[in-house]
């Protein structure tokens, strides 16, 4: 049944700004002000994490929007602690709304004596005492079974299409989306399903443990604009890589759009000074002023989808009509133009 009380949000400090813009996206749909809860996220000199919240949540529905992004530590802790704020403050219900689901990158053991983060990370945040949880775009389907609550798992790829026919239109059929390495083709399937363009791959081999990658372009870019599709990119090597063994096939340009902009380490200028002549990111980590003054970097904003699937949990109605282009096109009305 759908709740009688308001949804309330409550944000942590890894991405305030998206929290700011789903409250104001909230409003606009509910006709009402929907501001963040007041509450202090601190650290005291040893930088433990203090968390105290200024208004009454007794009964209330909670929605926590935290990024366990960089640093993914004390980001992660925030969550928790914010977690246990809100449940012995008699909170009804606490929905974590994680944009970026960190620890992703290690959700199964590819080595002996190595361990499962992800599961790790899965039980701190069910024993917390969070109830369902509100990601997108995770590393692997599988970490949504790690959790013994709902799992809502949104993708960028309807976004992602609405941008690339907007950007590209008249050029369509020109069009041929890559993934960049063999574990990620069902992904940049989607994708080129929804705008009706080719498929290629991008095979990765190493020579040895360590070195640069060896690539082999399966499939025909030849004149064809490549967009290549993935979840994360973090220090943007693979990423710049493969848009030089794309150029070498013959593509006539290389975009990308990307997920998760972890961006770390030289990644920024790598992507600024690379052949792909854009990359696309959603905002589902704060960007850094680098990475907004990239001359390539190009941000798309989360906050109207996810403000649209935390309205529908609130109501009981459905989370996944939010995977259809029809349904996200109204929601990023003024955008993107179908006509």
């Amino acid at each position: 049944m759908p709740s009688m009380t308001e949804p309330k949000l409550i944000s942590g400090n890894s991405n305030r700004p998206l929290a700011t813009s789903i409250a104001r996206r909230m409003s606009m749909h509910r006709g009402m002000n929907v501001g963040l809860v007041d509450a202090r996220v601190e650290r005291f000199n040893d930088q433990e994490i203090f968390v105290e919240c200024f208004e009454n949540v007794r009964g209330e529905d909670m929605y926590i929007i935290q990024s366990t992004s960089n640093p993914a530590n004390d980001n992660l802790m925030e969550l928790l602690i914010m977690t246990d704020a809100l449940k012995r403050s008699s909170a009804s219900r606490i929905t974590a709304v994680i944009p970026y689901f960190g620890y992703a990158r290690q959700d199964r053991r590819a080595k002996a004596r190595t361990p499962i983060s992800a599961k790790l990370v899965a039980n701190l945040i069910t024993k917390a005492g969070v109830d369902r949880v509100l990601t997108m775009d995770l590393h692997a389907a599988q970490i949504q079974g790690f959790f013994d609550i709902p799992v809502d798992n949104l993708y960028a790829a309807p976004v992602f299409a609405l941008d690339v026919e907007h950007h590209f239109k008249g050029k369509l059929d020109h069009v041929t989306v890559v993934s960049p390495d063999v574990g990620g083709v069902a992904r940049a399937r989607e994708l080129a399903q929804r705008i009706g363009a080719g498929l290629a791959i991008v095979d990765k081999r190493r020579v040895k443990a360590g070195e640069v990658a060896e690539m082999t372009v399966i499939g025909d870019v030849s004149g064809q604009i490549c967009i290549i599709v993935d979840d994360i990119c973090d220090t943007a090597g693979t990423l710049c890589k493969a848009a030089e063994v794309l150029m070498q096939g013959g593509a006539k340009e290389v975009h990308s759009y990307i997920t998760h902009g972890v961006l770390s380490g030289p990644a920024v200028e790598r992507i600024t000074n690379s052949l792909m002549k854009s990359l696309v990111i959603t905002d589902s980590i704060a960007p850094t002023p680098e990475v907004k003054n990239a001359k390539n970097i190009r941000i798309v904003p989360t906050a109207p989808m996810f403000a649209q699937a935390i309205m529908n949990i609130w109501s009981g109605t459905s989370v996944s009509s939010l995977f259809d282009a029809e349904t996200l096109s109204p929601i990023y009305e003024g955008m993107y133009s179908r006509s």
